[in-house]
């Protein structure tokens, strides 16, 4: 069968119909998006939700060209269209009967060889074509997407009892490849795998809340990054999503779920939840939620009592909050159920529950303890599955914590089954019926956090680990919080630049490949005073991102995520980038008052050189980046700002291929390699330096900028152009050497002291 869909039409143009479409147009490839006509015109439905794509935050579209390839239309007047399709997603609104209906009407219309697919979560297959003629059923399946879709990894695929296999392998082909979709195979169960668990988990979280009496602030701190789960916790999540929604997901699931299933004793109506829902206090798009902005003071949401209180500003008396930075360290799973205070019962009652939960589907629900792990960390953006946490803990631990609080042990956990487990090369995972298969993943598809349970690193820190890989090539992950750079980090960098192997790929597979240089590394320096210290720093920075960019082997940088600041001048010193879509690439340093200093400013006004051929324009479009602290929310976005060049880059639309892709590419520049010479490099002459500091006093004039503002920008006109006007050669050394001088010079300043203690210590920026 050909794995390629290439006429594709969405019907229901609400928010996840609207996202389906846009993601197919983000691929590449046209859609047709039916709704009902409009009141005011026909295709009024499908045209507003196009205009929701281009205007949506963040961007559901890769760029706003992709819109062109969504064709507007209506299911009165476009029906007809539909025969020539070969793959037809439907994503009306959760009423069997209108489903039904609908496809009723398309088994008139399609062609006999058209694939039929639901976005519904609650419906199972069984009831939506139980009406339907067989060869309709084999072409069906449910395709159902998390939102918002651009950015939510997970597909879970459900086949029907009649749906031919053909059918489903050629969905999850074009879902992985093109889609950019990690895609898990569903049996046709009430609720799947992701909501089953995942709502689960946020019910125990406040089931578990209210039990102890814990704060939501500490619930959210302890069941966010310590369990290696978003920061948002529960409550954060429920304010996110929006509470009604959730209250509506939760009434769903009850209603689906069978009798005696444990969700039932944490998924009944909640009065406090209701009351919050009638007043408007439904989130963030709401009037406020768990949290809520009082006279700017926040506030949070006391379950005992219903009403808002000054929200904690402390972390949980705990130490192992302070572990957070280090989420993925298996001992810290173990310090958060030490004790009996009401921090570590919080931590029994979600960890045991959850993953004992999770653990009571193996065997019915699935056989498969990775479809379960992947459904999570792919849906929830959870670091790990229930079974890597079990793997983690350790399953006679899980077991001891169910019978702590008089729940029952799942029979696998009373096993004591590690379920991961590496075998040489191979990492193996152990099924529901006791048999050890090899992790299942797509040809092509790698995820590092898999992969290097099966290697052993050359040097690790807590920040960074240095492996080979592959037949002699080397690899850097980042590991620490946020991927927040150190002299950890870069000595890392360095040691790479030195036993490098073939070849050198930078690479993690975390959430965010690297958000910046640690802050508070710079707070210190600047509550010391030790300039020297700082400056020392920077140029540990330098020579270990240039000992990278001189290496006598190929560099590749495979990013995803946020990949800010002084992580992103680690990838400005690599050969070439395979970057994934969604990567959000920039300097931004501007914003919390200092300047790049690893070599961003040299190589933004090299890269604009390249382009313009004039040092003077060069200098001032580097300078409006950097000025603007500029991010592209795509190699499309970002090339506009030179920090990615289709010519010599590379992008790839599911995250799982990137690493793959990367090492293609790396291997590909091995023969016949030659590391780059030393650039020539002229500061900028003329009346640069005067047009940009007029630049910046009108824009005060105005109100556009701050004082700190033009400060700041007149120190990143510094380090590209020359005081005197000339057209000065300077080296790459004199560059660096310009860099971390305006640094520090800005970091003695009180406003960069300010702003850099407000993004760490109070949230967001700081305009002084």
């Amino acid at each position: 069968m050909n794995n390629t869909f290439s006429k594709i039409a969405v019907i229901g143009a609400g928010t996840m119909g609207s996202g389906i479409a846009g993601q197919i147009a983000n691929a590449g490839l046209q859609v047709l998006l039916l709704d009902v006509p409009g009141d005011v015109s026909p295709n009024e439905r499908s045209e507003q939700a196009i205009e929701r794509l281009l205007n949506s935050e963040p961007p559901a579209l890769v760029h706003k060209k992709c819109a062109k390839n969504i064709i507007a239309g209506n299911i009165r007047d476009d029906f007809d269209q539909l025969a020539d399709s070969d793959w037809i997603v439907e994503a009306v609104v959760e009423r069997l009967d209108i489903k039904q209906a609908l496809y009723q009407r398309l088994y008139e219309t399609i062609n006999s060889t058209c694939v039929v697919t639901s976005n519904t979560s609650t419906i199972p297959i069984s009831l939506l074509v139980e009406s339907m003629p067989d060869d309709f059923q084999q072409r069906f399946a449910i395709t159902h997407y998390f939102n918002p879709v651009r950015y939510m990894r997970l597909l879970e695929l459900v086949r029907g009892e009649k749906t031919q296999p053909d059918v489903i392998d050629k969905l999850a082909d074009f879902n992985d490849r093109v889609m950019g979709k990690g895609v898990v195979k569903c049996g046709d169960t009430p609720g799947f795998l992701g909501n089953r668990v995942g709502v689960f988990a946020l019910q125990v979280g406040i089931d578990a809340a209210i039990k102890t009496g814990i704060p939501i602030e500490h619930a959210d701190a302890l069941m966010g990054r310590p369990m290696g789960i978003p920061k948002t916790g529960v409550f954060g999540l429920y304010d996110l999503i929006g509470i009604d929604l959730m209250a509506d997901v939760v009434r769903s699931l009850r209603s689906i779920l069978p009798e005696g299933d444990a969700f039932h004793a944490v998924g009944a109506e909640n009065q406090l939840i209701n009351g919050m829902i009638e007043k408007g206090y439904t989130g963030n798009k709401g009037l406020g939620g768990f949290y809520h902005v009082i006279d700017g003071q926040r506030q949070a949401k006391d379950l005992a009592t219903g009403e808002y209180r000054a929200a904690l500003s402390t972390a949980p008396d705990r130490a192992v909050v302070a572990a957070i930075a280090q989420a993925e360290q298996k001992e810290v799973l173990t310090d958060l159920i030490q004790g009996n205070d009401d921090a570590a019962l919080f931590c029994k009652h979600v960890l045991g529950r959850v993953l004992g939960y999770a653990a009571s589907l193996l065997g019915e629900v699935t056989d498969s303890p990775q479809a379960i792990d992947d459904a999570m960390k792919l849906g929830f953006n959870w670091i790990r599955g229930p079974f890597e946490m079990i793997d983690a803990l350790g399953a006679n631990t899980v077991a001891g914590l169910l019978k702590e609080l008089g729940e029952p042990v799942p029979a696998v956990l009373s096993k004591n089954t590690r379920f991961y487990q590496a075998s040489g090369e191979q990492l193996n995972v152990t099924h529901a019926d006791g048999s050890v298969n090899p992790v299942n993943l797509p040809e092509g598809v790698v995820r590092f956090h898999l992969l290097k349970q099966t290697l052993k690193p050359i040097a690790t820190n807590r920040a960074a680990s240095l492996y080979t890989i592959d037949d002699d090539f080397r690899l850097i992950e980042f590991h620490s919080k946020a991927n927040a750079l150190t002299d950890e980090s870069m000595a890392i960098v360095k040691l790479a630049a030195e036993d490098h192997g073939k070849g050198v790929l930078v690479h993690n597979d975390a959430q965010h490949y690297s958000a910046g240089v640690d802050l508070n590394a710079f707070l210190a320096y600047i509550d010391d005073k030790d300039w020297s210290g700082m400056d020392a720093f920077l140029h540990r920075f330098q020579m270990a991102v240039k000992a990278l960019k001189y290496a006598p082997v190929p560099v590749v940088g495979a990013p995803s995520g946020l990949s800010l600041g002084g992580g992103f001048e680690v990838l400005m010193h690599c050969d070439g980038l395979v970057v994934h879509n969604n990567s959000v690439m920039g300097l931004v340093e501007s914003g919390v008052g200092v300047l790049p200093s690893g070599g961003g400013v040299k190589e933004t006004y090299r890269r604009w050189h390249a382009k313009t051929g004039n040092w003077e324009e060069a200098a001032w479009k580097a300078w409006m980046n950097l000025g603007y602290g500029a991010s592209g929310s795509s190699p499309d976005l970002s090339e506009r700002l030179a920090y990615f060049n289709s010519a010599n880059d590379e992008s790839v639309i599911n995250r799982d291929r990137l690493y793959t892709g990367a090492l293609t590419k790396l291997k590909g520049l091995t023969a016949g390699y030659q590391p780059p010479t030393e650039p020539d490099i002229h500061l900028a002459g003329g009346d640069s330096l005067q047009r940009m500091a007029e630049f910046m006093d009108k824009g005060i004039a105005s109100g556009d900028f701050y004082p700190h503002d033009k400060t700041v920008a007149m120190h990143i006109a510094n380090v590209m152009c020359d005081s005197a006007g000339q057209a000065t050669a300077v080296s790459e050394d004199d560059m660096y050497a310009r860099e971390r001088e305006n640094f520090v010079k800005l970091a003695q300043t009180p406003e960069t002291r300010a702003r850099i203690h407000h993004v760490l210590h109070v949230g967001g920026a700081l305009r002084n």
